[in-house]
């Protein structure tokens, strides 16, 4: 330990400290949903450039290995974690309040990209100091001899739930409010929360997380020689490719289903919010069942499962649009509730087991970059399967009014998710999973 703090009141600590952050991060779902009516309500943008804008604004999330490895090898005041919270929430502040106070006809594509790319950055400062203190925390509890097996992965479930919680309240809030209120309000809001996020970490000394320092003084270059070498390990390589790139093949329709909903089908913002209530739910059920009923299976097995119910929900969209349900007597809205709600979220649910499998995979000392890597990849995945559903949408023809090649888009989309499924074999199997062979 590094202090005299307790474990079990480290523990709360590091609950308090995750809980908080993870809750807000959560919650950005609320005005990410004012930027999207903005963009399509203020600056009459078209779906491609909407889908562009959220694609490039996420940049800065490529970066996170960058940001480990500074995390892992600069201290600051003698923290080298919570200082970093700190200033990924304060550019955050920044910059939905930037946003907020400016006025509409002062506001242009290029400027508040410029402010949803400074904020994504702050963004991936926290999630990536998040990331190291979970799997710091998860390989201490692995090392240590008085740790629970059951304790495995608990933490990860944790901070999956507490962001779960801030999405489910901040999309059920995000649907109403822009109903009643101006985006930019939205906006300055989420803005004033970052704030106060900020002051309650700034009263949050590091050492009573009873976090490892064997790694302070190590230095950068050190830092990123080690980082190297963690990744030229097969079994970590290998799998972080096929993550990502089950990920990047699957050309992203967000836009253009979000023009579909609400141009060509109508649906409030109050419904969209409620679906996007429904999808956050959902992974809140997902991380308390993982936790206590499916930490015992194979990660490659749920993670193969999931990328399979991803297909077929693509394809179960490919029969909404084409007026199947409808014909049943299955009104719009519930579909778009329930169904597309789940759909969202489904992109996430393997990455639970994943961080579990990677957090057990993960060398000593490095944890921060490693994670920020994982975490890295996955968003330069998604921006990459962002551009390609631009280019899918083109190729078919769709746009803010012509929808006739959506159902072409949806199978082409369908196929795109099952083909990682035949390269699952570059998922290792996980600690849990070869020591019960073994014992069998």
């Amino acid at each position: 330990m590094v202090s005299g703090v307790s474990e079990i009141e480290s523990a709360k600590n590091r609950k308090v400290l995750l809980g908080i952050g993870c809750w807000v991060q959560g919650l950005r779902c609320f005005p990410l949903m004012g930027v999207s009516f903005f963009l399509k309500d203020g600056l009459k943008v078209d779906p491609s450039t909407l889908q562009i804008l959220q694609s490039s604004s996420n940049l800065p999330m490529v970066a996170k290995p960058f940001y480990g490895l500074i995390s892992d090898s600069f201290y600051i005041f003698g923290q080298h974690r919570v200082p970093y919270i700190a200033i990924g929430a304060f550019l955050q502040a920044i910059s939905w309040i930037a946003i907020a106070i400016l006025r509409t006809s002062s506001i242009s594509f290029f400027s508040i990209t410029i402010y949803l790319i400074l904020g994504n950055l702050g963004a991936s400062i926290v999630e990536v100091a998040n990331d190291a203190i979970v799997a710091e925390t998860a390989k201490q509890s692995t090392s240590s001899k008085n740790s629970k097996p059951s304790s495995s992965g608990q933490l990860q479930s944790f901070v999956w739930m507490a962001s779960s919680i801030g999405g489910v309240l901040g999309n059920l809030i995000g649907g109403i409010a822009i109903t009643n209120f101006s985006p930019q309000t939205m906006f300055l809001v989420y803005g004033i929360l970052l704030g106060f996020q900020f002051l309650i970490t700034l009263f949050i000394r590091e050492s009573s997380l009873n976090l490892p320092r064997s790694q302070s003084h190590i230095g950068f270059r050190k830092q990123f020689s080690e980082l190297l070498i963690a990744l030229k390990k097969p079994e970590i390589l290998y799998s972080i490719l096929w993550f990502s790139l089950s990920y990047a093949v699957i050309p992203a329709l967000t836009g253009t289903m979000f023009y579909y909903q609400t141009q060509h089908l109508k649906i409030e913002s109050s419904l969209l919010g409620f679906s996007k209530v429904c999808g956050q739910a959902a992974m809140l059920l997902w991380g308390v069942v993982y936790n206590r009923h499916l930490k015992s299976i194979s990660s490659r097995k749920l993670i193969s499962a999931v990328q399979i119910s991803m297909a077929v929900f693509m394809l179960s969209d490919l029969l909404f649009v084409n007026g199947f349900y409808r014909k049943m007597g299955l009104p719009d809205s519930i579909y778009v509730v329930v169904f597309s709600g789940l759909l969202e979220v489904l992109y996430f649910f393997k990455i639970l087991p994943f961080t579990v499998l990677m957090a057990q995979l993960c060398p000593p000392g490095c944890e921060g970059s490693i994670m920020a890597f994982v975490m890295s990849a996955i968003a330069l995945a998604f921006i990459v399967n962002g551009y390609l559903g631009v280019a899918l949408a083109s190729y078919v023809g769709v746009t803010g009014d012509d929808f006739s090649g959506l159902p072409k888009a949806l199978l082409i989309q369908a196929v795109c998710t099952l083909l990682p499924l035949f390269w699952t074999s570059y998922i290792p199997e996980d600690v849990k999973s070869e020591t019960k062979r073994k014992e069998n």
